[in-house]
């Protein structure tokens, strides 16, 4: 399902644990780290579209995570031709995603990346909030930033918010163009690996693009 600009709905997912740490997994076979994400199927709701997600990706149900917030406008990147099927050249362009910010509120041992029978990662860890985008593939790297500064200003008092992603960054906006907090809070290529904060947990031994 694409929109009229060729871009595919789409949502992503920051995960925190109680340390403001954030879920990092591991593309099966490969050496590229990321946040899940995914489409957005016909007649679903980007929230909607999320809780699936986040149980076919790393195996959390409704029940496990805390929404804080998400951002207020889609935000798009783009696909480089190598990464795009040739029958979907010419008329695919990228995603346009809505990003969450989630809380588990269950603990590591709900994560399953086994959940479903087609998995992403095999391996998972926690990474600082800040983890330097030299990590993400070049054309992630704009929307990760994007969506890491815009849902920052919900992260607990605890956590520092001077810190940026490259040095010298800020916010492109002035901080103007913030998330939309949720209404009821309560229901409310490959690429070098991202630093550890805690031990990699590994869970799997086909390819899947990077573009998803």
């Amino acid at each position: 399902m694409l929109d009229r600009d060729g871009f595919r709905p789409n949502v992503g997912i920051i995960l925190l644990n109680q340390k403001n740490q954030v879920f990092w997994g591991k593309r099966i076979r490969t050496h590229s780290w990321q946040f899940p994400q995914g489409g957005i199927d016909r007649g679903e709701t980007p929230e909607q579209a999320m809780i699936r997600e986040l149980h076919e990706e790393v195996g959390l149900l409704r029940e496990h995570i805390h929404i804080v917030a998400r951002t207020r406008d889609w935000l798009r990147y783009e696909v480089p031709d190598r990464y795009i099927r040739r029958d979907a050249r010419g008329h695919y362009k990228g995603q346009k995603q809505i990003w969450f910010l989630l809380q588990l509120i269950g603990h590591d041992w709900d994560l399953n990346l086994r959940a479903t029978n087609h998995p992403e990662f095999d391996a998972w860890r926690w990474n600082d909030y800040w983890v330097p985008l030299d990590s993400v593939v070049e054309f992630k790297r704009g929307v990760y930033e994007t969506a890491l500064i815009e849902l920052a200003r919900y992260l607990p008092r605890h956590e520092p918010h001077g810190r940026f992603l490259r040095q010298g960054t800020r916010p492109r906006d002035g901080g103007q163009n913030m998330p939309a907090p949720l209404q009821h809070a309560s229901d409310s290529s490959d690429t070098s690996t991202p630093s550890p904060v805690n031990d990699v947990k590994t869970a799997l031994p086909p390819s899947h693009d990077a573009a998803k």
